[in-house]
């Protein structure tokens, strides 16, 4: 190809000019790519199937894909889903049947895979099927949501990591060896500014390359790096997998009592833009769900809490937000509740509609109290201790000793079970003295 005089005037972006040539010089990726990694036996075997690539912006996706097919000797057609189309992919499928013709297998490589609509990605099955192409499929949602199940199950999926704080760094070093200089930054800045990346190496690069631009004589600290580079929201789509990702976090910390992670999954969340309310919908349902009776305060407190900041608003609003995470998470647990209802629930379902006892059937109407309604109830107030152990199942159902709610031996439950267990024995006890 031909100089042109823009080529030594046009800075090109460190993060190409970096860009790995082999699938050893990949950082980050080793579980794949290192030598029992699933890629890297595939490509060394001569196997290069179909495949989905799955992980978040920066992690070398586009990068492993182009070099996959460079190993394998393979044509290599890059689409991306959110520029091309059906008859895009018409050409493409044409090529490779030409290119098969003379012993040339093609990659198509599809950027934002999910983006595709369902019409489309069926478009792709026959294809992939018999081989006329090999697909790998770039995306950074759960493909399980956002590809349909029939190329879903004709493609094995490859989970890519973000870039730790070791990966980051053997990047910053790899920068740093290019350009023959070290980065201008105090160790803490220098963590600060993997931290700012949030695991996307592509950005890191960028960032350092920012730093570089600057020409700085002396290193930067935190204050001076964050003042001349912009820190860039935390990688989080409220729609998407992040939302229910971080949600999932937030809620079993809540249930394993860890106080201090629910506080900081919360705080990721928030910080993230996520709003508040879906913070306090998830708080509620943990405090019936996994606190229950063993603490019946939980979800009043939780509802205070929601009450207040909708009254209040930011910033003081985060007060309500923690004394609700923090109440929730050391409150003892206990599932007992909704387990019992979940129970009530089959046998409702196995029964269907047995007839209630009459006893307790109201009769407002004296035909009513002629054909038995309301004949033998038992006020239960006419009783010592207001119990009067009267019968309230469908008598088929009396001999089984139906006992749904199971309560445990933890906070507010105790003193339930102890109740429970009295009117047991108050219920044996009247019985055997008729």
């Amino acid at each position: 190809m031909a100089v042109t005089l823009f080529d030594e005037t046009t800075h090109r972006p460190l993060a190409d000019a970096l860009r790995p040539e082999t699938l050893e010089e990949v950082i980050g990726q080793d579980h794949l790519l290192g030598e029992n990694g699933p890629i890297a036996r595939m490509v060394s075997g001569g196997t290069v199937g179909s495949f989905i690539l799955w992980g978040p912006p920066g992690v070398g996706k586009t990068t492993i894909a182009r070099l996959v097919a460079k190993s394998a000797k393979m044509e290599f057609v890059q689409l991306s889903a959110v520029m091309s189309g059906i008859a895009d992919l018409r050409k493409v499928f044409d090529t490779a049947k030409s290119n098969r013709t003379i012993g040339r297998q093609t990659i198509l490589f599809v950027d934002e895979l999910h983006r595709f609509n369902r019409s489309t990605q069926d478009a792709l099955l026959p294809h992939v099927e018999n081989g006329s192409v090999i697909l790998i499929g770039a995306t950074t949602e759960n493909p399980s949501f956002s590809l349909v199940a029939a190329l879903l199950s004709r493609l094995k999926v490859f989970t890519l990591n973000p870039f730790d704080a070791a990966s980051s760094e053997l990047l910053l070093a790899r920068v740093e060896n290019f350009v023959g200089k070290r980065l201008p930054l105090t160790a803490d800045a220098r963590t600060a500014l993997i931290n700012m990346a949030d695991g996307d190496g592509r950005y890191l690069v960028g960032l350092a390359d920012d730093v570089f631009s600057l020409d700085e004589a002396e290193d930067l600290d935190i204050g001076r790096l964050s003042k001349a580079l912009q820190k860039r929201m935390p990688v989080y789509d409220k729609a998407q997998d992040g939302h229910y990702n971080l949600l999932s976090c937030f809620h079993k910390s809540l249930r394993g009592s860890d106080v201090d992670a629910a506080l900081y999954w919360g705080a990721r969340m928030v910080d993230a833009g996520e709003d508040p309310m879906t913070l306090f919908r998830r708080l509620s349902c943990v405090a019936s769900e996994d606190v229950g009776m063993a603490d019946p305060n939980a979800l009043p407190q939780v509802i205070a809490a929601w009450s207040a900041f909708e009254r209040i608003g930011w910033p003081e609003g985060r007060l309500f937000i923690a004394q609700a995470i923090v109440y929730v998470a050391t409150a003892p647990k206990s599932n007992a509740s909704y387990r019992s209802f979940d129970a009530a629930l089959e046998m409702a379902r196995q029964t269907g509609s047995i007839p209630p006892p009459k006893s307790i059937l109201n009769a407002p109407t004296k035909l009513m109290k002629e054909l038995g309604y309301h004949e033998g109830y038992k006020y239960d107030h006419d009783y010592p201790d207001a119990y009067s152990g009267q019968e309230f199942f469908p008598e088929e159902l009396r001999s089984k000793d139906t006992r749904f709610y199971q309560p445990q031996e933890r906070g507010f439950e105790r003193e339930t079970l102890k109740r429970l267990e009295f009117w047991q024995r108050l219920k044996r006890e009247r019985k055997q003295a008729k």
